[in-house]
Order: C-alpha cells, then structure tokens, then sequence
C-alpha cells in the first residue's frame, strides 16, 4: 500500500482526505493552525484537522511550514506521495522533492485559468459556465505544474461558492482516485499549461466586496453568488454598510431609472436598477448592525420606500 502526507484545509479537503484514507497509508495530515472563527472569535479546529482526529490519523500544524519541524519530519518519512488540497502555503522545493513518487496538487480550477487562492470564487463572479478540478505535479511557481488531468463541471445559474465547492470536493476526490494509480504506473501523459492562457485570482480583497450597480443585473448577481457565504458582498445604504445575501437578474427587464433606484416595490419585492438598464431583484439582506432578514421582512420596517427613491447610494 502506497503512503501519503495528505496536506489541506477546509471542508473542500475532507471528502479527499476520507476517500484517501480507504485505499492508502496516511502516514500524516498537515493543516493551519486552529484559528478564531465567527462573531464570537471561538478558537476551533480546521475541517481537515477534525477530519484527522477522527480518523486517528497524525497531524502537524505549523504556523510556517517552511523551515518548521513538521516539514523536516515529512522529509524524514519519505512517502510515496505528498497531495495538496487547499492547504493555504507554499511547499518548499525540498520538501516537494522528498516524495518518492510524484507531489501532486487537487486544485479547484481548469488550470491555467484561476491560478491563485480563490478559483471557485473567480469563476462564479466572472459569470462562466463552468469550472472544474486540475490535478498537476507540484512546482515551486503558485499552480503552475503540469496537468495531469482534469475534469469540468457545470456552474448552475443558482449555484455559489458554498454550492461549487462541495460539488467540486467530490470530483476532486474521484478524479485523484482515479489519477494516483496512473501516476505510480507512468500511465499518463502530463500537459504544460499554455502561459499565454494564464488567468490568476488572488484572494478576494476587502474593497472587491463592495457592489458597483453601474454593473448589469446579471454581473451583480453573480458577485453575491461569488462572495456567499463569505465575505458577503455589500453595498452602501444610507453611508451605512448593506450586505446582499441573496439577489437575483430580474429575466427581461428593463427601466429608465439611475443605477440604484427602486424600480419596483410591493410587500415582498424590492427590485432595485443596475447598469444598462437591466434590474436586480433582493431576496435577502442584512442591513447594518442587523441580522440577516428576508425582503419581505425587511420591506415591514421599510414603508416609505417608494419607486424612484434612490436606494443604493453612489461609490
């Protein structure tokens, strides 16, 4: 049985590291440290530690792999193989090398599109129609190795990044099963990525949240999409921070009116006007230092809103 240090994160890397476990000897599992989550800032474990744990399996958390003795203890196992999937650093090229078949990388995108921290996200705020898993060889260049293989999968009009990602999860863990066996054959035939093709997507940046309603209906819907459920996309209402959970491209409509006015309000429809015309209908919302709340809640606290009120203010 071939032996794997298994290297990930969050909830996208459990299924991976569960389906691993089955069919190879894990000799570790390295994840982030545990850090604070929520509104509560309560200290908890990454999705793959937990993982881990329940699964009896070693694991190292190093605040810096590079240098740490949890990488030297790695090098000093020697495994078949080393995997990533969303680990969150840099592999040192010392370490990449101490794998004595292949150190290969689960990476959420069809490479070399969405290179970087945050493809899932890129590829619903872009408005593409698909997306999918890479596996590649590991170089020290950020998702730059050869293409082992690939698969992609369709992005529906209601998906978002929670959605794609557990639906990218699970073809990231069939297709790795499905690659490690030709890897350790030489069955495979790798593909260096075209760099003129290269599209990158860094992590989202704070500014990058804010909603520009100059953007069409459809553009925007995509963004809230995008950013749900975190960081939640936002615009400003009143000078004040309005988060959209939910919105979607009103099908066919048209107004007259500015970007950010109301084009159209009843007790449980607040439809607000984007870029060329086109119309954007808010499904959920969370005004500032609120909870989250549904239109029509939202709208009972809301009566003097009118159509031509401009609601959303300018950038």
């Amino acid at each position: 049985m071939e032996s794997i240090v298994f290297m990930g994160t969050p909830q996208f890397s459990v299924p991976i590291l569960q389906a691993l476990n089955e069919k190879y000897n894990i000799l570790a599992v390295i994840t982030q440290p545990d850090r604070p989550v929520g509104r509560k800032r309560k200290i908890l474990p990454t999705p793959v530690k937990q993982a881990a744990v329940d699964l009896n399996l070693p694991v190292f958390q190093p605040e810096k792999l590079s240098g740490s003795e949890a990488m030297q203890k790695v090098i000093d196992m020697q495994p078949d193989f080393i995997i990533t999937a969303a680990y969150g650093q840099f592999l040192p090229t010392k370490l990449l090398n101490a794998a004595k078949i292949a150190a290969v990388n689960v990476h959420g995108s069809l490479l070399p599109k969405y290179r970087g921290g945050a493809p899932v996200q890129y590829s619903i705020m872009n408005g593409d129609a698909e997306t999918g898993i890479t596996i590649m060889y590991m170089v020290k260049a950020m998702d730059a190795g050869d293409i082992i293989s690939q698969q992609a999968i369709a992005i529906t009009d209601q998906d978002d990044t929670a959605s794609m990602f557990d639906k990218l999860s699970i073809v990231g863990r069939d297709l790795l099963l499905e690659t490690l066996p030709k890897i350790a054959t030489g069955d495979i035939n790798p593909i260096k990525q075209d760099e003129s093709n290269v599209v990158f997507s860094p992590n989202i940046k704070r500014e990058e949240e804010v909603l520009d309603f100059n953007q069409t209906a459809w553009m925007l819907d995509c963004k809230v999409r995008a950013l749900r459920p975190d960081p939640i996309a936002y615009a400003f209402v009143g000078g004040k921070r309005f988060k959209i959970w939910n919105a979607n491209a009103v099908a066919d409509a048209k107004t007259e009116l500015q970007p950010g006015q109301v084009v159209y309000r009843d007790k449980h429809t607040l439809q607000i006007a984007a870029g060329n015309g086109t119309v954007l209908q808010l499904n959920e919302v969370q005004p500032a230092g609120k909870p989250k709340k549904t239109i029509t809640d939202f709208l009972n606290g809301n009566q003097k809103l009118a159509i031509g009120d401009q609601f959303i203010d300018e950038r």
